[in-house]
């Protein structure tokens, strides 16, 4: 049976820094392009997480809700992104920029030098079994482009999802409404990234936290994580909370 929206999932804990950590992944209502997001994610915490608590939320749902989701069928190709497109290694699920369509994004956001640049990181890195040069020039805007994948939650299948423009200002926004700390972040099965965080959190602490990807991949419907420190709360009780808009999140 589907996890009801405003339920915490109780992951398995992890260690950093010689502090141990509780993470609790949080179902959420399907996220809407132009959802005052830092608004409509409070009834799944307030009062569940207090100032210890680091809240994550996924890059995607932020990036939705600033509607930065392009469908597909709006994107025309050109000859450049097609023929790049052909020559990017798989990297993960999905095909990523190896969709024409999603490599067509790639280069309106970066601009075709800075991705014809990368090509050429890319390429002569994996001559010396070097990988990772491209995403390394074209840099995070690039490499947070988030096209279908096999697992992904409808009408988003459709849909191409830029990175957020306004990570920093989400993180101080809901931070003020729940009183814990927020990061945006880049989770999957090839690690973590963080892209913003409220004042006072550190980055490096929430990537290692996550790089295991507790978040889970599109099915999982867990687009927020309350990562709590063992020894400075009690783990929240796993029972349903408020729903949202009676719809499963990404």
């Amino acid at each position: 049976m589907a996890a009801a929206d405003g339920q915490w999932i109780r992951k398995p804990g992890r260690e950093v820094a010689a502090q141990r950590y509780e993470r609790y992944a949080v179902v959420t209502h399907l996220v809407r392009p132009g959802e005052p997001l830092a608004r409509t994610l409070v009834p799944y915490l307030a009062g569940r997480v207090g100032a210890c608590d680091v809240v994550a939320v996924g890059e995607k749902v932020v990036a939705i809700a600033e509607g930065r989701a392009v469908l597909l069928r709006w994107v025309t190709p050109g000859w450049f992104a097609r023929w790049l497109s052909r020559r990017v290694s798989q990297r993960g699920y999905g095909l990523g920029l190896r969709r024409p369509e999603t490599m067509e994004m790639a280069i309106r956001e970066a601009g075709w030098p800075r991705i014809l640049l990368a090509a050429a990181v890319g390429a002569a890195g994996r001559l010396v079994g070097r990988r990772g040069g491209f995403y390394r020039v074209a840099g995070r805007r690039v490499a947070a482009i988030d096209g279908p994948g096999p697992s992904t939650i409808a009408p988003y299948d459709r849909y191409i999802v830029l990175a957020p423009c306004r990570a920093a200002e989400f993180c101080a926004a809901l931070a003020r409404r729940i009183g814990a700390g927020v990061a945006v972040v880049d989770v999957n099965d090839l690690g973590s990234e963080v892209l913003a965080v409220s004042a006072g959190v550190e980055a490096r602490m929430v990537q290692e936290l996550l790089r295991d990807n507790p978040m889970g991949q599109g099915a999982q419907r867990t687009p927020v994580m309350v990562l709590r420190p063992r020894a400075l709360g009690v783990p929240a009780p796993p029972a349903a909370g408020t729903r949202g808009a009676g719809l499963s999140g990404l």
